[in-house]
């Protein structure tokens, strides 16, 4: 058996998650004060391999929160991420093969715009999605508490790429440039307001025994906030590189991170730290100023990490994948604040950076009085969450009510547990009782036989002296000879 060592979770601060899994499901994680311990609040959906969660964004506004997800069945859709409902729903259209069959071709990116939000007049969303085989969408989606399959959508379509395979994508802060890559395709940046490639990447050069590594990218996102000319990426030969496109083609750094294929890549808020995990489940920060690994977060995953989320206020990480645990760590320290075991294969982590700790309502009430105020003004918002607040009240009382219900089974337990010892006391004490006498009845009969053979030993040691005695004869003459015998005692004097 392998040695392992348990490790303490001393918790983590006040933390709203949101996670998607391969069936389909959204799961919401709370944490409630200083040192929490994250739980499942609430599931969002039915179970289906075919509805899978492919890709995930969250538009993180106080007022209006969205979050898009995209299915394995083609299906985009807007939810509310206070209640789970459905507020826009697309379709994606897959094109069609040369036998007439739907190709294979999912979506591997998404990014729910957040600079623009909700367009009032319109009440619509944009969307970028990106298919594996190039295929990039600029769509607009119409929102409403009442939504329904909208096939035409107003959109903008090009081709990213004319072979390989599409696997990691990512938009900048500003929301004005998009990186692709993939399996036989380059990292290549383009520009979303005129839907145009302004660079793309160049394969480093065969090492000394002149084997050269093929292209192929697993994992990327822009390093800094500010910058969007440096960009990390992650391969499938577990290397991590840094690409500055203002300076060359190729990488300006390239480390080796461990010997499984990079899954996950996570910039931090400092501009030059990212967080990478791999497909073995290892997760590490690096200094990409320099190339230096920092640290390994302690703490070992059994499984595949696919996604990273950073903490907008808190200095927290949270990471899931294929064991399906989320994972929430100390970025500074690397220790293991809490885990959640989650059930299902995880793909996405989301958190929700306005989540408040005054009640386990909090962020719902929050967001529920901005919309009042909208109301009061004419808004068309307030509806969809009212029904929200009357919900999510209705699914904390009701989980309230199943925790009370297994503290009370666990006080019947007990209780029996307590009758149980009660009936065998008695028992025990007779039991003891019995010993008692046994041992005092052992210890008296062993010194009653002590007594008797002592006694016995001396008789027999003194009868044995008298018939040693009775047994000497004394001739009469020699009797008389030692009486008449003179005792002489000489005394020598010492000069």
């Amino acid at each position: 058996m392998p040695r392992t060592s348990a490790l303490e979770c001393p918790g983590c601060p006040p933390l709203r998650a949101l996670t998607t899994d391969v069936l389909g499901l959204v799961k919401v994680v709370e944490a409630h004060g200083k040192t929490g311990i994250p739980k499942v609040v609430e599931t969002w959906g039915q179970p289906n391999a075919s509805s899978c969660v492919l890709a995930a964004s969250y538009s993180d506004h106080k007022t209006d929160p969205l979050l898009a997800v995209a299915r394995k069945n083609g299906l985009v859709e807007c939810l509310n991420p206070i209640n789970g409902e459905a507020l826009g729903i697309t379709k994606i259209d897959q094109p069609l093969s040369l036998d007439g069959f739907l190709n294979d071709d999912h979506v591997v990116g998404l990014h729910l715009f957040k600079t623009k939000g909700i367009d009032v007049p319109s009440r619509s969303v944009s969307l970028l999605t990106c298919l594996e085989k190039g295929n990039a969408f600029l769509r607009s989606i119409p929102v409403s508490d009442a939504p329904e399959n909208s096939t035409t959508a107003s959109h903008i379509t090009w081709n990213v790429c004319s072979s390989g395979k599409i696997i990691c994508s990512s938009v900048d802060k500003s929301e004005n440039y998009a990186l692709f890559g993939g399996k036989g395709i380059e990292l290549n940046m383009w520009d979303l307001g005129k839907c145009s490639k302004i660079w793309s990447a160049k394969s480093p050069p065969s090492n000394r025994l002149g084997i050269f590594s093929p292209t192929w990218f697993t994992a990327a996102t822009f390093l800094s906030e500010d910058d969007h000319r440096k960009v990390v990426a992650g391969t499938i030969n577990h290397q991590v590189r840094l690409y500055d496109t203002s300076a060359q083609r190729r990488p300006v750094i390239s480390v080796d991170f461990r010997e499984s294929p990079i899954k996950a890549v996570c910039e931090d808020l400092d501009g030059y730290t990212v967080y990478v995990g791999n497909g073995s489940g290892d997760l590490a920060s690096f200094d990409m100023r320099t190339g230096k690994l920092m640290g390994c977060f302690i703490g070992k995953c059994s499984g595949s990490i696919r996604s990273i989320a950073r903490h907008p206020e808190f200095p927290v990480i949270a990471s899931c994948g294929l064991d399906s645990y989320l994972r929430v760590w100390d970025a500074k320290t690397r220790q293991l604040l809490s885990a959640v075991f989650l059930k299902q294969h995880l793909t996405n982590v989301v958190i929700d950076s306005h989540f408040s700790d005054e009640g386990s309502n909090g962020n719902t009430c929050d967001q529920q009085a901005d919309l009042q105020v909208k109301a009061n003004e004419g808004g068309e918002g307030p509806e969809l969450l009212r029904s929200a607040s009357d919900s999510s009240s209705s699914g904390h009382a009701e989980s309230l009510a199943a925790t009370l219900a297994e503290h009370r089974q666990h006080l019947v337990s007990i209780q029996g547990l307590v009758d149980q010892l009660k009936e065998v006391i008695p028992a025990m004490q007779m039991s003891i009782s019995d010993l008692t006498e046994e041992v005092n009845n052992i210890s008296s009969t062993m010194v009653d036989g002590f007594s008797v053979q002592s006694s016995t030993t001396v008789q027999c040691q003194s009868a044995g002296r008298q018939s040693g005695l009775k047994s000497i004869d004394l001739d009469p003459n020699s009797i008389a000879r030692f009486g008449l015998c003179p005792v002489s005692i000489t005394v020598e004097n010492r000069h």
